[in-house]
């Protein structure tokens, strides 16, 4: 136990020394320094285990592919797995289960590479995987890649009777070049019941979706093809019937810092879904935001729903560098994000208009069940609730490894702006804001910021999309965090994930830049 107390004691020293110095015995006496009570910046690390937004213990989480299965009636969700040094043959699937999107139970690999490089699944690609009642078969479509070949990328499919043991079909493939689709890019398979009651592939080709029918999952027709969006690779298609309206989900590959996102179109037709890539900027979602569904740090998503609920998932990457500070700028303004990382999960929210937004799970509430004190560590600008004139925050205790932290914010005109700081210390250089940004009077976006006297400021190509301003100017905050993964929801009309290290054991603080906001319902939970 003392040994595990003196640990304590070193971290609690909140210098970058404390990292490289050996803790001992007597490096304070008997008495613990009072950690909770301190302010000073630390440079925390992330945990091996992610508790809610999933990292498997070695390597990390790829293109998710996930399934409601009816029969066990669970979701089931796949993905690439992704290590540091993959080898010739890589990215198996590996699998998860969950019945809430909050908590996973792991699967294991579940559909191999092939054995060589010789094979055209030597790497696995995004697929799907789907139930047939008709033969008692699961199925999955997915990309057999192998850049030594003349069909780089080709569809292939395996089956199983009971989501365990798969069976990889050698006699069936897709190849796009039989169609007069690319050799380099015939992939990312979606099969989906369409509402002329058949089942639909479509297939991301280059700069076209193709689309084939089958009435058996066995036989397929090709039916044709449409546009993608301009000259900008999509992928992981996604298409399914929510209510009255279709909707076709999609990331957009293209490499700059306001793209590579994660959108959507809608129509009241799988015909209709497909005319709207014909002018895609005259079809965008009427909801201010041009489909946009989060930030940078939410790709490759698919959903899947259990009749209830329609939950998407993606992957939330891993950040470069050598430092936290390298690695929290690192976001893709001058260079992509890292390929992989942990998995977000977050429900689906269908407005009266058809639009969509992204919300909380219903189960992530109830896995944070430690209130913790939201006490004033330090302030300026700060009085009975209210955060008044530039640069005015108040700073909050350090925070857990997975926390959740609601609060309201109330600005007093249409023009406030307002801010969340983590990895703050009453010493920081740096720290890392989500500032609610007024784009005019009546719009917000979430901009990434690197505060502090020696902070870069803005940091291109991680901000959010634009939302609408409150009409009463009340905005009910709620974050998530699970180590450096942060996900931050506001009224229903806002999703924005972000990869911040160094969150944990760390202060975190409230700001407001000119004019005053009113804060009021802080609280803080952990795991």
């Amino acid at each position: 136990m003392k040994k595990m107390f003196n640990i304590l004691l070193c971290v609690s020293c909140g210098f970058a020394a404390a990292l490289t110095t050996a803790c001992s015995e007597d490096n304070y006496g008997d008495e613990p320094k009072p950690w909770a009570s301190t302010t000073t910046a630390f440079a925390s690390t992330d945990d091996a285990a992610f508790l809610t937004y999933y990292k498997p213990a070695i390597g990390r989480v790829g293109d998710p592919m996930p399934f409601y299965d009816q029969k066990a009636g669970e979701f089931k969700v796949l993905y690439l797995q992704e290590y540091d040094n993959n080898g010739a043959c890589y990215h198996p699937f590996w699998g998860l289960a969950t019945k809430d999107g909050a908590t996973y139970q792991p699967l294991g690999e579940l559909l191999p590479t092939g054995s060589s490089t010789a094979q055209q699944d030597a790497a696995l690609g995004t697929g799907c995987a789907v139930y047939n009642e008709a033969d008692g078969l699961y199925y999955i479509y997915y990309t057999g890649h192998n850049p030594l070949l003349p069909n780089r990328e080709v569809v292939m499919r395996a089956t199983s009777p009971d989501f365990k043991t798969w069976t990889k079909d050698a006699t069936w493939s897709l190849r796009g070049t039989d169609y007069g689709y690319a050799a380099s890019d015939f992939r990312d398979p979606q099969v989906f019941k369409a509402d002329d009651g058949l089942w639909h592939m479509v297939i991301s080709s280059n700069l076209r979706f193709a689309d084939f029918k089958s009435s058996d999952l066995k036989t397929w027709q090709h039916v044709g093809s449409f546009n993608m969006v301009w000259d900008r690779m999509c992928e992981c298609p996604d298409i399914f019937q929510m209510g009255n309206y279709w909707y076709f989900v999609y990331s957009e590959g293209y490499r700059a810092p306001w793209s590579r996102k994660v959108k959507y179109m809608m129509a009241t037709s799988f015909e209709g879904l497909k005319a709207c890539f014909g002018d895609p900027g005259a079809n965008w979602p009427k909801d201010g935001h041009e489909g946009v569904l989060d930030s940078r740090a939410f790709y490759a998503a698919k959903t899947a729903s259990n009749g209830t609920d329609r939950f998407i998932w993606g992957w939330c990457p891993q950040r470069i560098g050598t430092t936290i500070d390298e690695r929290n700028v690192n976001v893709g303004a001058e260079s992509e994000p890292a390929w992989s990382g942990a998995l977000v999960c977050h429900r689906i929210i269908q407005h009266k208009d058809g639009t969509l937004t992204l919300g909380a799970v219903p189960a992530m509430a109830a896995k944070y069940t430690k209130p913790q004190e939201a006490k004033v560590m330090a302030s300026n600008g700060y009085a009975d609730g209210k955060l008044s004139g530039n640069d005015a925050y108040v700073l909050f205790p350090r925070l857990g490894t997975a926390n959740h932290i609601t609060f309201t914010v109330q600005t007093s005109n249409n023009w406030d702006r307002f801010g969340i700081s983590f990895v703050r210390g009453t010493d920081s250089e740096r720290y890392y804001t989500l500032v609610v940004n007024p784009e005019d009077e009546n719009h917000r976006k979430v901009n990434f910021e690197q505060e502090g006297p020696a902070g870069k400021g803005f940091i291109e190509g991680i901000d959010g999309y634009w939302f609408e301003r409150p009409a009463d100017n009340r905005y009910n905050v709620d974050i998530y965090t699970d180590n450096s993964v942060l996900v931050l929801y506001i009224n229903d009309v806002c999703a924005y994930t972000q990869r911040i290290y160094g969150i944990q054991k760390n202060c975190w603080s409230i700001n407001n830049y000119g004019g005053n906001i009113t804060v009021s319902d802080v609280r803080v939970s952990q795991q």
